[in-house]
């Protein structure tokens, strides 16, 4: 059946909550795309006349494209290249959805899309849908197809899950700029010293490189070991030049909520660490260098003047 301009209007006028809850369950902006217009193809397909609550109709057929994709996003992953991360996006992109509470912030925070790829299906819906969008559990168990009670329970064990890994502190982008700057002085001064007081003594560093991009397949871990790989990555070499295609600007950001390092190599975002910052220090670099997953971060990036990078490395 032919949508009218009016039905079109309408899946528009959803289509930014749809990604933002999409990003969340998927982790991937590129897969939220994908599963978005899906979902348009869903509603183009079904009698729009008889809907009669097209966000719950259009929430319900996202969310359960999103669960079987996780389904079999978990097979896929167990023979990824190296270690998994999720897709990160840069302040202002609008996949990020609400972040009026600080629930809503934390919801699309690396650290705990990370956290949620430890989740089942289930429980990522139901902690995506009630904390990030503020759904009520009645809407919740209808869009799942459970019982209100299940939504509660599965919600209490999403949430402990997530708490066991969350201690994060709220950043806003002035404070951000100034521990990026710390970061970067004590990366680049050569020393291990500088960088091991700024961490948690169970800090770690980890990168996806999807296969692409050389990324150790095993998590740094422990403040020390965390502190040598990092100033090792800001040394200056003919190799690591050669392998990005030049000497990276970089630039103090804000990914997800968190600070966050961009390298850029002549316009072209090539990576994007994002620092987990808890009250005990930096706990965790996370870094994303899989070209795949900075397309949307690219988009972003040229859209934008950014001026003089912070310094140049390699």
């Amino acid at each position: 059946m032919a949508l009218t301009v009016r039905d079109v209007d309408r899946f528009e006028a959803s289509r930014p909550r749809l990604e933002a809850i999409a990003y969340r369950l998927l982790g991937s902006a590129s897969e939220a795309e994908d599963a978005v217009q899906e979902t348009f193809l869903r509603w183009q397909a079904a009698d729009v006349d008889r809907i009669e609550v097209p966000e719950a109709w259009l929430t319900k057929a996202l969310t359960n494209l999103c669960l079987n994709q996780l389904a079999s996003a978990r097979a896929r992953r167990e023979t990824y290249v190296g270690q998994w991360l999720p897709e990160p996006l840069l302040a202002g992109d609008p996949m990020l959805g609400p972040a009026d509470t600080a629930e809503q912030r934390e919801s699309v925070s690396y650290a705990v899309l990370v956290l949620l790829e430890r989740l089942s299906p289930n429980e990522r819906a139901v902690y995506v849908l009630r904390e990030a969008f503020d759904y009520p559990h009645r809407e919740i168990a209808g869009i799942l197809d459970i019982t209100e009670a299940a939504s509660q329970q599965i919600l209490h064990r999403a949430k402990k899950h997530v708490a066991a890994g969350r201690a994060r502190t709220e950043i806003d982008e002035a404070a951000a700029r100034r521990i990026v700057d710390e970061f970067l002085a004590a990366a680049t001064s050569g020393r291990t010293e500088p960088l091991v007081r700024l961490l948690t003594q169970d800090a770690v560093a980890v990168g996806d490189g999807g296969g692409k991009v050389p990324a150790r397949a095993r998590a740094f871990e422990g403040a020390l070991a965390v502190a040598t790989f990092l100033r090792g990555l800001f040394k200056p070499s003919r190799a690591k030049r050669a392998l990005v295609g030049g000497s990276p600007g970089v630039y103090a950001a804000t990914a997800n909520g968190d600070p966050a390092v961009v390298a850029v190599v002549d316009g072209r975002v090539v990576g994007v660490m994002c620092l987990q910052v808890t009250a005990e220090g930096v706990a965790a670099f996370r870094s994303q260098v899989n070209p795949d997953k900075l397309e949307r971060a690219n988009r972003l990036w040229a859209a934008a003047d950014h001026g003089e990078p912070l310094l140049r490395v390699f």
